[in-house]
This record gives C-alpha cells, structure tokens and sequence, in this order.
C-alpha cells in the first residue's frame, strides 16, 4: 500500500489559461512553467460547467454534473437537497475505501478550515480526513486538494496591498491585451490587469507547494494535478460557454507521467480517472472521466459542457466542442445572454459595461452582449475566430459541419444522460433562494437586487 503515490490536486478559482507554458506573454509563471516542463501539459482542457458548483461536482464525481443531477448553481444550500444517484459516490469516498487518507486544504497554508467543495449535492463532512497536508499519517498514501483563490484575489479590498507586498510590483494595465469583445478602457484594462496578477500570485503559491513537496521528500512519490474550475470571471467568461469561461489550466506531474505536450481535447474530469488509475483503483461503470494518460487512451472527438441556473437567474445553454468548431445551443433564446445576475451586476466591469453601452460607445462585437434575445444557434470556427466573434451558424457552406454538430450534442444529451432537459422544480428553486437571501441579508441593497431578480425570474417561469 505504500508504494502507491500519493496524489495532491492544486485546484484554482475562476482562472483560464493565462501562464506563460500556454501562450501567456504579459506576465512571467515560472513555478507553474516547471511544473508543466516536468509533466504532461494539456493544452486544449475544458471544464464541463463556467461555474465553481457545477464544474467542481462534475470532477468530483467523474461524471458530467448534468447526469448526476448537480448542474444548477448553488443547489442542495436549503431545506430541499439533492441526492446522488444510487451507487454514484464522490471521488474521497472510493479513495478512503482503498486506504488513503484524504484531505481539503484552503491556500497553500492550511489553517484549520476545509477547503473549498461547493458541491451541488449532500455530501457527507467524512469524506475528508483532514484540513492539512501536515495532518497526514506515515502508513498511508495521502489524496489532498489544496483549493487557491486564483482570479478571486482580486475581488477582495486588500488585494493591491497584498499583490505589492507579494509580487513587487503590480502589471501595467497598458501592457494588457483584451479579448476584442472587451472596450479598452481603463476600468476593463485595470480588472484584466489586477486578473494577471492573481495568475502570479497563484504562480507563486504553487511554488510554495512544490517546494514543500521537495522539502518533505514527497515530490518524487506524489502525482501532482494542476487545473482550475472554470475560467476568468469576466462579462463573457464565467457563467458562458466560450472558451474564455471553459478552457482552464490541466497539468499533470508525477510517477510514470510523461513529459509531453498535449494537443488533443480533454476535460478536467478526468483528473478523477487520471487519480483512480494511479491509485490502483478500479473506475466505476457510472464515470464519464477518461484516464487521458493511459497508453490504450483514444483521444475524445468532443468536449461538452453545460450551463443551467446560476443563483437566481435561470438559463439552459448547452455546447460541443471539436478541434475546430465551436457550437451552442440556446435553449431559452429568448432571453438576453446578460440576464440580470446580482453577482455579476455587482462586479465593476459590468457596470461600466452598461455605462459604455447606454452612451453608444461600444462596437459591434461589444455591443453584442446586450442583445435583447441571443441566437437559438451558435457556430464558430476557431481556428480562423479565435474570439468567438462570428455566428455562421447560416452559411451555407458549413451546413454540413452544422448538421454534424448538432447530432453530437443530440446524442449526448440521450446518453449521458442530460437531467437538465427538465426544468428545476420550483421547490427546489424556492429552497435555495431562500438560502441565498438569508446568506446576503447583511447587504440589504444586494438583497433587494436579489429579490427583484427572482420575481423576474419566477413570472418568465410561469411560477407563483
């Protein structure tokens, strides 16, 4: 038992691709540029949901969080829970069972509190034996997550003191390059550069990681997995299915790793395949996960993934990506893709977003946000749109690529299956607003954003 390596995953929030072994060039990520110089970077890795709750319950169950039931945003937080299906257990449970010890650790230190879970299910508090990698005993391999902040560092009031006193020196919000859907403008320039900054930060972590790896002699008999649950939080990313809010960090490090560069798609799931694998363990009939390290490993022809209810706003947005294509599916067109959100609202970029749109100074390709109802079909081509700015969901040309996109995403809402095809009982929605206001009743104008939001929401629904 041990001679199994241990497994540590470093999870970080709300942070795309932005280091400097994916392309990144504004900012220097030395630490995870090791990192991925001495394993297997995947350089095409998606999350299967833009939100923590949704992406996080799908990794720690291997399985897509549509199949499972877990795909609204912040479920299971009132009265009314949802429960796993029959025989699905998360990810801690199948690892205890073989005799490791399991962990959840928030930041590099821990400091007595669970890391973060943030799943959309009941879980029980005993599937974690620790809140500390130091708490780990001698005579069992270990499984730990060390949750970081990632792109949420910057959400805080301290963080331009922290970034300083950690960093040095702060990124020049002139030297940024933004998505062209994006104004350059100095609230947009400042948010992407206070972003870029927690990706150092988080460089910066994860080389205190690593050096306590190497310091406790762990580092060589340790399976180390970097990724992230989503990408940036910006007005086109969280929450939305473009590559700006799925495509995240995937690195993996350890015995029998490879060093390698990897081009072909894969989801962050299969962390739990690529952890079962190295553990030994045999992985359940129910995952949707694949060990993309194993030798007989065929290489998927598509990623998907899913957005459904964030808090208060309802929405049902579904899409498959190949090499080339990009498609969604709108399922509720009708609505605006900026549906009111008291979280996004509150944040700083939108605000200025709307100020820049009500005054006209917004391009085409930015003004597209405000849309009063979204295409019911959306197809790009990536590698000529990059951005995702150009729908040729009709031209005819591409009719053929459309029709065979479209019967991928089909098949896969049938097999896998897709829960979210039905609509979320109002009981359920009732049970975790009522949650959510009792958890913002401390901020009485945010609440009152919350609660008009909802009513909004409920007469489109239909509900009472």
């Amino acid at each position: 038992m041990s001679q199994r390596p241990n497994i540590l995953w470093i999870y970080g929030e709300d942070t795309t691709a932005h280091f400097g072994c994916y392309g990144e060039q504004t900012i220097a990520t030395p630490r995870v540029d090791r990192l991925a110089g001495e394993g297997t970077l995947f350089r095409q890795a998606f999350c299967t949901g833009p939100v923590c709750s949704a992406s996080r319950s799908g990794v720690i169950t291997g399985s897509y969080q549509t199949a499972v039931g877990a795909h609204h945003h912040r479920s299971s937080r009132g009265v009314e829970s949802i429960h796993l299906p029959a025989g699905v257990e998360p990810l801690p449970r199948l690892m205890q069972r073989a005799g490791y010890w399991t962990s959840l650790q928030a930041e590099p230190v821990g400091d007595g509190r669970l890391g973060k879970t943030d799943y959309n299910f009941a879980w029980p508090r005993a599937m974690f034996d620790g809140t500390e990698l130091g708490q780990r005993p001698d005579d069992r391999p270990f499984f730990a997550q060390i949750t970081l902040w990632g792109g949420k560092h910057r959400e805080s009031a301290t963080w331009h003191d922290r970034a300083r006193t950690v960093l040095g020196s702060l990124t020049d919000p002139q030297s940024v390059e933004l998505p062209p859907y994006y104004p350059r403008d100095p609230v947009f320039l400042a948010d992407w550069a206070d972003y870029l900054d927690t990706v150092r930060y988080t460089d910066q972590q994860v080389g205190q990681i690593l050096d306590r790896l190497d310091a406790e002699g762990l580092a060589d008999s340790t399976l180390v997995v970097f990724l992230a649950d989503h990408g940036i939080s910006q007005a086109r990313g969280k929450q939305f299915l473009y590559d700006e809010g799925t495509k995240v960090p995937f690195i993996v490090r350890g015995p029998g790793v490879p060093v390698a560069v990897r081009y072909d798609l894969v989801q962050t799931m299969d962390a739990t395949a690529i952890t079962l694998a190295a553990a030994g363990i045999e992985q359940p009939a129910w995952m949707h996960a694949q060990n993309s390290l194993s030798p007989g490993y065929a290489p998927r022809e598509a990623t998907f993934a899913a957005r459904d209810r964030c808090d208060e706003t309802i929405d049902h947005i579904r899409s498959v990506r190949s090499a080339h294509y990009k498609y969604i599916r709108n399922y509720d067109w009708e609505r605006p893709l900026l549906q009111p959100c008291a979280y996004k609202d509150d944040k700083k970029i939108l605000r200025r977003l709307r100020e820049l749109h009500a005054d006209g100074a917004l391009d085409e390709h930015q003004a597209r946000l405000f849309a009063p109802q979204r295409a019911p079909e959306e197809l790009y081509d990536l590698s000529a749109d990059r951005w995702e700015l150009h729908n040729l969901v009709d031209q005819p040309e591409l009719s053929p690529v459309l029709a065979d996109m479209r019967r991928r995403l089909d098949q896969w809402v049938v097999s896998s299956p897709d829960l979210g095809a039905e609509p979320e009982p109002q009981a359920m929605y009732d049970s975790d607003m009522a949650a959510y206001l009792h958890d913002v009743r401390g901020r009485p104008d945010y609440c009152a954003v919350v609660r008009a939001n909802i009513a909004e929401q409920k007469a489109w629904r239909g509900w009472s």
